[in-house]
């Protein structure tokens, strides 16, 4: 759970009026375990940071830390503080709001964590995650998802609910989910593939397809396609609503919560923007098919030389003659 912002903001607050010229001013908040944490400023560009002081951290020189729209990691040194010191700060452009809300989720990633048990160097790699996740969040513009990508991540959760249903292990699921990291498919479960499409259509049974690669069985093999139908009806719900069940289905596993919420920022969604999805989803219809030879499609060993990317529209009612059991398909993949 997020630490509340208010512990920060009057943190940076009260730094404010300091006579400090340069370096880091601080002080102090509650640990998430071993893991120091200190809001500060650095001086004299007066810029908001986090201090995150792993004791017995470390990593490669050479290792790439994050940095996105408004934001920056980097390391640092800390007076009396050993091990490894990063620092999360605030860049001039960056929304002084939105970075608040970003400390605040990440420390409270750590602090959930921990809570479950995990030790220092688990810590790091939750640290680091959750702020690649930001980072792509805000490369998306840190805005709520649009019509299309809300109905889309709808039908993943949907899906990710059906593989519960069916007995796949739930962190199998959940580390299975990759279509958030803008992998060409959806779920890679097992020994294989599952890309998900999502239709409000009540004619036919249209699906979009993003790029020549998610329906390619030549990189991954055996593929599927998962597919849904939904209705706009009262008896539906809201994608929050959808996130909370997915939530509630997780909280037993460890670390599970956290590694969802993740997955939702990595796909764009955050719950600071709940207020913006309010239409009702109800599931009508859904059916897996395989992809294989003769399935309709385009991949790039059957398009023309030189087409290298393209965006086209599926008419699934034209591949009956590939439809499959769920249930079998999820015993073809070996998951349950």
């Amino acid at each position: 759970m997020a630490r509340p912002s208010n512990e920060f903001v009057l943190a940076w607050s009260s730094l404010l009026s300091t006579d400090a010229t340069s370096g880091w001013q601080a002080i102090s908040l509650q640990p998430a375990g071993p893991v120091e944490i200190q809001a500060g400023r650095r001086f004299p560009d007066n810029s908001e940071a986090v201090l995150f002081s792993f004791p017995t951290g470390s990593l490669p020189r050479s290792e790439r830390l994050p940095e996105g729209k408004g934001f920056l990691v980097e390391r640092t040194e800390l007076s009396g503080r050993e091990g490894l010191c990063l620092a999360l700060t605030r860049q001039p452009e960056g929304n002084s709001d939105l970075f608040a809300t970003m400390a605040c989720d990440i420390v409270g990633a750590l602090d959930d964590v921990f809570e479950e048990g995990a030790v220092e160097s688990a810590l790091l790699r939750v640290f680091l995650a959750r702020v690649r996740a930001w980072q792509q969040f805000m490369s998306r513009g840190a805005g709520p998802l649009s019509a299309e990508a809300e109905l889309g991540l709808v039908g993943e959760l949907h899906f990710l609910k059906i593989f519960l249903d069916f007995g796949v292990a739930p962190m199998s699921v959940l580390n299975g989910w990759v279509g958030p990291d803008d992998a060409p498919q959806d779920f890679l479960l097992g020994e294989g593939a599952i890309e998900v499409k999502a239709t409000m259509s009540s004619s036919g049974f249209p699906v979009r397809i993003g790029s020549l690669e998610q329906l390619d069985d030549s990189v991954t093999s055996p593929l599927y396609l998962a597919a849904v139908r939904f209705s706009r009806t009262e008896a539906g719900a809201t994608l929050p609503e959808l996130v909370a069940q997915v939530e509630q289905r997780f909280s037993g596993e460890s670390g599970g919560v956290d590694l969802l919420r993740e997955r939702l920022l990595l796909a764009g969604y955050f719950s600071s923007h709940m207020g913006h999805y309010s239409r009702r989803f109800e599931p009508q219809e859904r059916r897996i098919f395989l992809v294989t030879q003769g399935f309709p499609r385009l991949t790039p060993g059957t398009v023309p030389l030189g087409v290298t990317r393209t965006h086209y529209e599926l008419n699934l009612d034209h591949a009956g003659e590939f439809l499959q059991d769920f249930s079998l398909v999820l015993s073809k993949l070996g998951v349950i």
